[in-house]
């Protein structure tokens, strides 16, 4: 078998051509995708304004809380809850209190007119409702009125109320 045949050297080149390219565009200086604009990024436009759409990101933010990636969890929050927490007080709260590494499944979802959407999911045993806003054409996840007054201690303050109730599952 003859290596040096110019068929075989192009499929060579070829190969390592596709390599450079694939490697290249991993490394790529460019910054990504807002974290609640992704999908829709992908897609060439708005998240879609569906029941599914809003399950879709629902998750997304379930996963990456629950996967510690709490900045990108803060990402997809509302103008409100963005405006409620810096994302700085954000991370150091969760990363102080939160239960990482326990998956948050999805378990139900309706739409309640067309820019709400109230879903359900289960950590271990405990079941809570959540709401999804559909905001700048993305879902984003509001939070609960209590983690607003929360989240306005700032994370110090967030982090010892959390610790003198019990609800710091680092504590």
């Amino acid at each position: 078998m003859d290596t040096r045949h110019p068929i075989r050297r192009l499929g060579a080149l070829a190969l390592a051509a596709a390599a450079t390219l694939t490697f290249a565009a991993a490394c790529s200086d460019e910054p990504e995708e807002t974290a609640g604009n992704a999908a829709a990024a992908a897609a060439g436009g708005p998240e879609p304004k569906t029941l599914d759409g809003a399950k879709a990101a629902a998750q997304t933010v379930f996963d990456r809380f629950s996967g510690g990636d709490f900045a990108g969890a803060w990402e997809m929050y509302t103008s409100a809850g963005k405006q409620s927490i810096s994302k700085d007080d954000y991370i150091k709260l969760n990363t102080a209190c939160s239960r990482k590494g326990l998956a948050i499944q999805l378990t139900s979802a309706r739409l309640e007119g067309t820019d709400r959407a109230v879903v359900i999911a289960k950590q271990l045993v405990a079941a809570q409702s959540y709401i999804m806003v559909y905001e700048q054409d993305a879902w984003k996840l509001e939070p609960a009125k209590e983690g607003l007054a929360l989240y306005k201690l700032g994370a110090a303050k967030a982090i010892a109320a959390q610790k003198k109730a019990g609800t710091c599952a680092n504590a």
